[in-house]
């Protein structure tokens, strides 16, 4: 069965993406990256979701010489000009501290009435073999932000995150619930019969 790498160590995200790619008929044996601790980690030096996901997928490609994907998420934030964004991981200074994460952006956001508490989720799904092929394709979940973290599925800014038409957070969602409607599973379903043919 061929191969093909996840390049995330996160054991949620890992979970996750082989939920949504099987749904989405990609049989490839996904594995995440911590089969392969000799890989460095990457370093996000892109400006963009899209330019990150693609520096990890080809790296993990490269290393690795197995076909790989990865993606590159985060929460914008309307009235914050689309911040936390790329920084969303570390916005709080260390990287996946989701909880230091969520205390500060629900500070910084006190004073914002709930009409204005508009914001997406935005993820980047990228494809590369270790020829130097590449696809990436992007997906977003619109919703608005709450006062409180509530539910306990999920990780990162689900917590406070409620999707449009939602009455609940997205960590309030089942996974089955939350991966129908995210720009995880969004972009990943867009991205499976654009990579299948490659594979």
């Amino acid at each position: 069965m061929q191969q093909l790498v996840l390049a995330t160590r996160n054991a949620h995200k890992v979970t996750e993406l082989r939920a949504i790619l099987a749904d989405a008929g990609i049989t490839a044996e996904l594995i995440g990256a911590d089969a392969f601790p000799e890989v460095p980690d990457v370093k996000e030096t892109g400006t963009t979701f899209a330019e990150n996901a693609l520096l990890k997928a080809h790296a993990l490609a490269s290393a690795t010489g197995l076909p790989a994907i990865a993606d590159d998420s985060g929460l914008c934030v309307d009235v914050m000009g689309g911040a936390p964004g790329i920084f969303s991981a570390r916005w709080a200074g260390r990287h996946g501290d989701d909880q230091a994460n969520l205390d500060l952006l629900l500070a910084q956001l006190n004073e914002i009435d709930d009409p204005h508490r508009a914001a997406h989720f935005a993820c980047a799904a990228a494809f590369a073999l270790p020829d130097g092929t590449e696809r990436v394709v992007e997906g977003r979940l619109n919703g608005t932000l709450r006062r409180a973290a509530s539910g306990s599925h999920g990780f990162g800014y689900d917590p406070i995150l409620q999707p449009d038409g939602q009455s609940r957070t997205c960590s309030e969602l089942t996974p089955d619930e939350k991966n129908a409607i995210s720009h995880r599973g969004r972009a990943f379903r867009e991205l499976a019969p654009v990579i299948a043919p490659l594979l």
